[in-house]
């Protein structure tokens, strides 16, 4: 019966106080030893942390050359009054090109690398040439004899073609006298039965041959005279513009051979080696060589937000900073805002035009890197 009997309430109780106050003690106990350490352990001070880690920055500029220099310079002195807004973008090159074949082939000579600045016209590739200077010289040759054709038809016949055929003319009136006076003879003869039937029948038909010979020359010799017909000049001068057109085009693929930097500028990328194939044609024109632009003329790729827009306007006056250089910063004015906005980034595409003095075009200011850019409220100062 005492097996069945339900456990004391109080007792319950009292054992379940005793577990919490067991609890209550340990926490506090491990509380305690915790800001027991914290007191007594010693720690290092911030400053001479500072202290500790300025003569290692030092020395790690002084290896580091120009660009640690301009990262512990001071920054830039940035003037606030009149400032509207700040943005960061991206440097970006205002003309940026792709430098590609216009022809296919190999290439033989290749004279660029990254960096390596460049002048109009420079060569920068040279392709193989071999096919293409044997097609202008057959377009020479195929030129040449066409011009001599269309001379020999604008001055017509030679005199003494001329001559030849009027010699040939009057030889053949004189053997049409002599048969026809024979075949009056056999005619008359034959009336009095001095001449058969068969001669005068033949001395008839030499004679009749022989006018039918003589009308012949007479056109020939009209034809000598008068020269060839217009539609044949016309057609001997049309061959000789087609072939012009043939040449001046394997002119054209001879000399593309020679790739030339279309502007001067920076090499920034190349991207083929000597011994590649090239062929413009299979890339859809998006093969190149290289890629160059003239990184004396910048811009600032950046966003402005819907909500900031109306503080923006063409050419107003702004200043640059490098993210990378903070002791520099640089004259600019917004050069055009684009005309449509960027739905996922709620902005509006803008370009800020930066002027790169001459000394430090491509040192300072390279394409990609960040930048800041401080909008002022009046407009770029006069150039």
């Amino acid at each position: 019966m005492k097996s069945l009997q339900l456990p004391n309430e109080s007792a319950s109780r009292h054992a379940a106080s005793e577990v919490v106050a067991w609890l209550l003690c340990l926490a506090l106990t491990v509380i305690g030893g915790w800001l027991a350490w914290e007191k007594w352990t010693p720690q290092q001070p911030t400053k001479l942390l500072e202290a500790k880690a300025e003569p290692v920055a030092n020395g790690s500029d002084a290896n580091s050359g120009e660009n640690s220099a301009g990262a512990s310079a001071k920054p830039a002195d940035i003037k606030k009054d009149g400032l509207v807004h700040t943005d960061s973008g991206y440097i970006i090159p205002a003309h940026q090109i792709l430098v590609s074949p216009k022809v296919s082939g190999m290439v033989l000579t290749l004279n660029v690398e990254e960096g390596l600045r460049v002048k109009k016209g420079d060569v920068l590739a040279e392709l193989e040439k071999v096919d293409y200077d044997a097609d202008v010289r057959r377009s020479q040759a195929t030129l040449q004899l066409s011009r001599k054709r269309l001379e020999e038809l604008v001055q017509g016949a030679r005199p003494e073609e001329i001559k030849q055929a009027e010699a040939e003319l009057a030889e053949t009136q004189a053997n049409l006298d002599d048969l026809e006076r024979s075949y009056k003879r056999n005619k008359d003869l034959f009336a009095k039965k001095g001449a058969t039937e068969q001669e005068l029948l033949s001395s008839e038909a030499n004679a009749f041959a022989m006018r039918r010979r003589l009308s012949k020359l007479n056109s020939t010799l009209a034809l000598l005279r008068e020269g060839p017909r217009v539609e044949r000049i016309e057609q001997a001068k049309a061959e000789v513009q087609q072939a012009e057109a043939d040449l001046s085009k394997a002119q054209w693929r001879l000399d593309n051979c020679t790739i030339r930097a279309p502007i001067s500028g920076t090499i920034l990328k190349k991207n083929a080696e000597e011994g590649n194939i090239v062929n413009p044609v299979a890339f859809n024109g998006s093969f190149s060589l290289c890629d160059m632009a003239d990184l004396s003329d910048l811009e600032v790729d950046l966003s402005v937000q819907e909500s900031n827009i109306s503080k923006v306007f063409k050419g107003q006056r702004c200043k640059v900073q490098p993210e990378a250089f903070k002791d520099r910063s640089y004259d600019a004015y917004v050069h055009r805002l684009m005309p449509i906005a960027d739905r996922s980034k709620g902005a509006v595409p803008v370009r800020v035009k930066v002027r790169v003095p001459a000394d430090e075009e491509g040192v300072f200011l390279k394409p990609e890197m960040r930048v800041t850019v401080w909008f002022y409220r009046d407009e770029k100062p006069a150039d």
